[in-house]
């Protein structure tokens, strides 16, 4: 006979944390941080934390326009940082993003971890958002690295300045 309390316990355990996102705690983390920052912002934020962004620029990667911000906060070794892309096609490109993946440090992506970012606002279907995890230590001349799974298969990377002064 199937035993099914360890199943629904497993089941009840991981849809509780997956519902859980960003938790009121990451929000309070995120504003404490912000008040710490030296930069500001006139940007707010349209879908996510809320508070002030700091644009990290706008750069082609492959056939894709990428802009990308960060929210106001100081870049602490071990925590991470909410990053938002906006990756639209270029004019005349019919490739689409099938996946976005940010992380913080070198290129080669040593010490780091990539993560996977989702749309979070439907109606802003070209703007990705995660929170990238900070490596510990922070490589010397760390970057903000973007890579851009296109639907044929190709991957396309480009860096920005993270902006910490």
């Amino acid at each position: 006979m199937f035993n099914t309390i360890p199943f629904l316990t497993i089941a009840t355990l991981t849809l509780s944390l997956v519902m859980l996102g960003c938790s009121d705690d990451d929000l309070k983390n995120v504003n404490e941080t912000s008040t710490q920052g030296t930069q500001s912002s006139e940007n707010t934020h349209t879908a996510g934390h809320g508070g002030a962004v700091i644009p990290l620029g706008n750069t082609t990667i492959g056939t894709f326009q990428v802009m990308a911000t960060r929210d106001e906060g100081l870049i602490v070794a071990g925590k991470d940082a909410p990053i938002d892309v906006t990756v639209t096609p270029v004019s005349g490109s019919s490739i689409t993003a099938v996946a976005v993946r940010f992380w913080i440090g070198t290129e080669s992506a040593v010490g780091s971890m990539k993560a996977k970012s989702e749309i979070e606002n439907p109606a802003e279907p070209n703007r990705w958002h995660t929170h990238a995890d900070v490596p510990n230590p922070i490589p010397a001349e760390s970057m903000l690295w973007v890579e851009i799974e296109t639907d044929n298969g190709e991957k396309v990377t480009g860096s920005f300045d993270l902006k910490t002064d």
